[in-house]
């Protein structure tokens, strides 16, 4: 088949960044008004709103050139190179925020499918990447954005490609869904006993609950010289807590902090973020190395089980239990960084026993996790391989299965 490479400029009917951060001031976010996508919210090709993102109709209405439709591609100008993702009709409505790109494309010579699967081609990458030599990505303008190289086939070949890819790739999503709806309910199984605790104590019921103690009485904060060139140590907001180089640079908050590696911390410590804590930025670390002065280190108190008090103290954070405690906020954060102040916080004192058997059961579902993680891994590379070679010509998807990428 014929292909022209085209840049995207000819083939977009127009392009703009987001709004200025002063024209969607702090005090304008609501809870579920209308979505604002920011960088954080575009991931793995698609739109994800989150609730500390939104805005009242009325500024809606007031920044309508900034008015998302279906087909728009979105860009990311910082975070990771090359993010990008299609608008769907289910965020037609929403706005481009700030450190966004918005593009319409000229359907009549695009498929926006088509080119929702292009913009994940690895040459793509390359291309942000190359583009952002001695810059940063809040520096990434519509300049630039315009200019990326799109090989285009016939727009009827582009539609083939695209339903093509949408077969084989729901096949490849389906399976990872698979894997982590097996993740999520044994975390629902852990968490559902844990809240059993947490409904029967006197947090619930004052007169004939369960005790419960301060957190203080109950763990103990270790400040440890940092280990000389030790990994450093991250507490993401999805509970795990470990070496960052074993993660993705994604799903933390970065510390403002000039001391990055400020404290030691040891195989089995509670790691809790003194301001991303409430977003779940709390567990019991996987590995040893160094972290930000930002967290809490803790050890549990008289042979309490760490795997316990990490998980509970998770939980009770996504419940918006800790939060009221905290005596002041940053946008989108609650502000726990005084050990004084969240080490007064009550919780359920649970016997020892209990926090040996619910510590046993997260302890079995971590080898299950990372089985899961590397299949995952496998899935997502091999889902990249195939959308490459579609979108590149590699492969003439008329003869194609996909099924030896897909497996």
């Amino acid at each position: 088949m014929s292909w022209a490479t085209i840049p995207l400029k000819f083939l977009a009917t127009s392009a703009q960044t987001g709004p200025f951060g002063s024209q969607l001031h702090s005090d304008q976010y609501i809870t579920d008004g209308i979505p604002v996508i920011n960088p954080s919210n575009i991931k793995d090709g698609k739109l994800v709103p989150d609730r500390n993102s939104t805005v009242s109709v009325e500024t809606a209405a007031r920044l309508a050139v900034h008015r998302l439709l279906s087909g728009d591609i979105i860009f990311a100008r910082r975070g990771e190179l090359g993010r990008s993702a299609i608008v769907t009709k289910s965020a037609e409505g929403w706005l481009c925020g700030t450190g966004s790109i918005r593009v319409r494309i000229n359907q009549n010579r695009l498929d926006y499918r088509f080119a929702g699967y292009a913009l994940q081609n690895l040459q793509t990458y390359s291309y942000f990447q190359k583009q952002s030599v001695g810059s940063t990505m809040e520096n990434l303008n519509t300049e630039i954005v315009l200019g990326l190289p799109v090989a285009l086939p016939t727009l009827a070949n582009q539609r083939r490609i695209a339903d093509f890819l949408d077969s084989e790739t729901e096949k490849i999503d389906a399976f990872t869904h698979k894997t982590r709806r097996l993740l999520h309910l044994l975390d629902e199984k852990i968490a559902s006993r844990i809240l059993g605790h947490v409904g029967a104590s006197q947090l619930n019921d004052i007169h004939s609950g369960s005790p419960v103690r301060e957190i203080n009485k109950l763990l103990t904060k270790v400040v440890r010289p940092p280990i000389a060139d030790g990994e450093v140590i991250t507490a993401y907001r999805d509970g795990q807590v470990t070496a960052r180089s074993l993660r993705r640079a994604e799903g933390y908050t970065v510390s403002a902090t000039t001391e990055a590696q400020g404290q030691r911390v040891d195989r089995g410590d509670i790691v809790i973020h003194g301001l991303d804590g409430f977003a779940g930025a709390i567990g019991t670390s996987e590995a040893a190395g160094n972290c930000s002065p930002v967290y809490h280190v803790c050890i549990p108190r008289n042979g309490g089980d760490s795997l316990f008090y990490g998980r509970l103290l998770r939980i009770l954070a996504l419940s918006e239990y800790l939060g009221p405690f905290a005596t002041s906020t940053r946008e989108r954060a609650v502000d726990f960084r005084n050990w004084n102040l969240f080490g007064r916080i009550p919780i359920p004192d649970v016997s020892f026993k209990e926090q040996q058997e619910i510590g046993e059961w997260i302890k079995s579902a971590r080898p299950l996790r990372i089985a899961v993680d590397r299949s995952n891994a496998l899935a997502i590379e091999r889902r990249q391989a195939l959308i490459t070679a579609a979108v590149t010509g590699q492969i003439d998807v008329s003869t194609a299965s996909g099924r030896g990428i897909e497996e």
